[in-house]
């Protein structure tokens, strides 16, 4: 505001009339900054209304859905889930090996898998899980646990521990799960990721695994903390590649030195920035079981600008196809730093696009804590999304892309997720058909890092509640209540991964969440809305066994529904492979097809990619092999 000036008085009737004046002045610019203000806001209500153009980074589109408010008025479904986990027979605790020194891993959880360990075709269940340090003074070695799936149709859901001799039951100070045939002979091997290196599974046969990560070249070094990791089909020659996120340069002593109190008294989880990054690891799949490392030839060692350091810190990788070439493209979770966007340039190589994407930093051009991470098509117009999982007062992230693919913005505001998420500490997220009316849903796992921030952060809780927002279509996503999704799903936890799987054969999607230092909830979709369903199990031949990088669209009533195929979501976790797509009332699919991943030419899918199915049943799994 400019500042009056006022001329000396010589008399008082100057002096009373300069007074005057003076009030004058006053009364003048208070209307003037009224009038600013009432400017400004209309300004920002036509803002917030009107259509914004798609641009790179730092612009947040706030016209996807009609509004909040259209989506508040619609009929959320009544479908509750129940928790199981006692009475299917999970008994699993997690470890976190902790003895008072508060180092970071120990916080950090671990993630949980589903997937088909016996080969008898159902989702079997496997958790990852911490174990004591070797230099704990009351040591207590615990593994991973493995549970068989022994639901009879029809029946109770029923899992068996059969970790003891699973070859699986190995301590280790694990973090994370990647589910992949990269031999394809039919079976599913494990990668598990962890403080020290990650462990490669090959499975036997009958619920059996070996190790053969020596073999395989995949271990990593002594000194990683490996975390986030996908199977998928780099080249599309046929076999699954690996790629493996590391979190940051940790050591006990490394730990001791940041020395992080949480109220300037109290020894604390040390935050992320307070270490240096790392580099993620590319293993191309050599085939006879041998992979090679080809991180840093293939474009995968990013390094900060400025300092030269490595730029990752991840804990979260989607493999999607970004740019709709039929290529998988990697995104990549970074905490505290800028996330990564990886092109696939269809020689082997990326290019690392995240900034141009419009995905590496938030609305404002800043880095936000990222943990977990899904990617799907859940718009009414089948736009591919991006949902982040993001720290305690910091959104979830909805990136979206614009017509037809990137640019990306993120539109969690527009959506109806933004505000309601702002205040829990996001681990698992992933898309899931909640109710089966062709809508995807979205989910996060929440918990926070430290047990006493309560102390600094009154709105902080250690143990939060999940949550499950429904998507109204154009309306965009309606927060769920206990009232129509039931109270187990809201227990409160504290929150890591988050897996998805149709365990009882009724055709909707059932839903495990992990813990910190706690058991899991495995919980049992119970939706009654009598909607319809398609369920897919893709068999490649020329391309990858387990189909990962497909894409199934059918169309329903006049709705385009994608799928991908991707056992990789959420936080350290994986999903089953088999797709889901609900088909609310329908009657029947009046269009259904399969890209099986080998690339797209100039917007066609070659002969032999492109398979189009008529008459499938609907109502139970269906099996597709692809022609030969």
């Amino acid at each position: 505001m400019p500042t009056q000036s006022t001329p000396p008085p010589d008399d008082s009737e100057e002096l009373v009339q300069g007074d005057d004046r003076r009030i004058t002045a006053a009364l003048k610019w208070s209307l003037v900054a009224v009038i600013a203000l009432l400017v400004a806001a209309a300004a920002l209500f036509l803002l917030l209304r009107g259509r914004r153009s798609v641009g790179p980074i730092q612009v947040t589109r706030l016209d996807a859905p009609q509004s909040v408010t259209n989506a508040a008025a619609l009929a959320v479904p009544n479908a509750p889930f129940s928790d199981i986990t006692a009475a299917a027979g999970i008994t699993f605790r997690h470890a976190t090996g902790a003895e008072g020194e508060k180092l970071l891993p120990e916080t950090m959880g671990s993630g949980a898998a589903f997937l088909d360990a016996d080969g008898d075709g159902d989702q079997d269940l496997l958790f990852v899980n911490g174990t004591s340090w070797t230099w704990a003074k009351n040591p207590a070695p615990s593994h991973a646990a493995l549970y068989r799936n022994d639901t009879a149709p029809g029946g109770p859901v029923k899992f068996v521990d059969i970790s003891a001799g699973s070859g699986l039951d190995v301590p280790l100070h694990g973090m994370g799960v990647a589910v992949g045939d990269y031999d394809n002979d039919g079976r599913d091997d494990v990668l598990i990721t962890a403080v020290g290196g990650a462990r490669l599974f090959h499975n036997e046969g009958g619920g059996r695994f070996r190790d053969v990560t020596a073999d395989a070249g995949v271990g990593g070094a002594a000194s990683d903390w490996s975390t986030a990791a996908v199977f998928f089909d780099l080249e599309n020659d046929g076999d699954l590649d690996l790629f493996v996120g590391n979190y940051v340069t940790w050591s006990r002593e490394i730990d001791a030195e940041v020395g992080y109190k949480i109220d300037g008294t109290t020894r604390a989880y040390g935050p992320p920035m307070n270490f240096q990054g790392t580099f993620p690891r590319l293993y191309r799949n050599d085939g006879g079981g041998r992979f090679a490392e080809v991180g840093e030839k293939a474009g995968v060692q990013v390094r900060n600008p400025a300092t030269g350091v490595p730029a990752a810190k991840s804990l979260g990788v989607a493999a999607t196809d970004v740019d709709g070439d039929g290529f998988t493209d990697l995104v990549v979770a970074n905490d505290t730093v800028q996330n990564l966007v990886f092109r696939n340039r269809k020689d082997g190589t990326f290019e690392e696009v995240g900034a141009l994407t419009g995905i590496a930093f938030d609305s404002y051009g800043n880095t936000r804590g990222a943990m977990g991470i899904d990617a799907a098509c859940f718009t009414p117009d089948a736009r591919l999304g991006v949902a982040i999982g993001n720290f305690a007062n910091e959104m979830t992230a909805l990136y979206v892309a614009g017509q037809g693919t990137a640019p990306f913005t993120d539109e969690s505001i527009s959506w109806g997720v933004g505000p309601t998420s702002r205040l829990p500490l996001k681990f698992g997220v992933f898309f899931l058909d909640w109710d089966l009316d062709g809508r995807l849903d979205l989910l996060t796992a929440n918990g926070h890092l430290e047990e006493e921030i309560t102390k600094v952060q009154a709105s902080q809780r250690y143990r939060q509640s999940a949550q499950l927002f429904w998507n109204g279509g154009d309306a965009g996503f309606v927060p769920v209540s206990a009232a129509q999704a039931g109270e187990a799903i809201f227990t409160p936890i504290v929150g890591r991964g988050s897996a998805r799987a149709d365990v009882d054969g009724d055709g909707d999607e059932d839903i495990v969440l992990t813990q910190v230092g706690g058991s899991p909830l495995l919980l049992r979709n119970d939706q009654r809305t009598g909607h319809r369903f398609l369920r897919l199990k893709l068999v490649g031949t020329t391309a990858n066994r387990d189909a990962a990088g497909a894409v199934v669209r059918a169309v329903v009533g006049g709705r385009t529904l994608i799928r991908a195929v991707t056992a990789a979501r959420s936080y350290l976790s994986a999903s089953e492979l088999p797709v889901t797509i609900g088909l609310g009332d329908a009657e029947r699919v009046d269009s259904l097809e399969i890209l099986w991943p080998g690339g797209a030419r100039e917007g066609t899918w070659p002969d032999g990619a492109r398979q189009a199915l008529e008459d499938v049943p609907l109502g139970r799994l269906v099996v597709v092999e692809q022609p030969k």
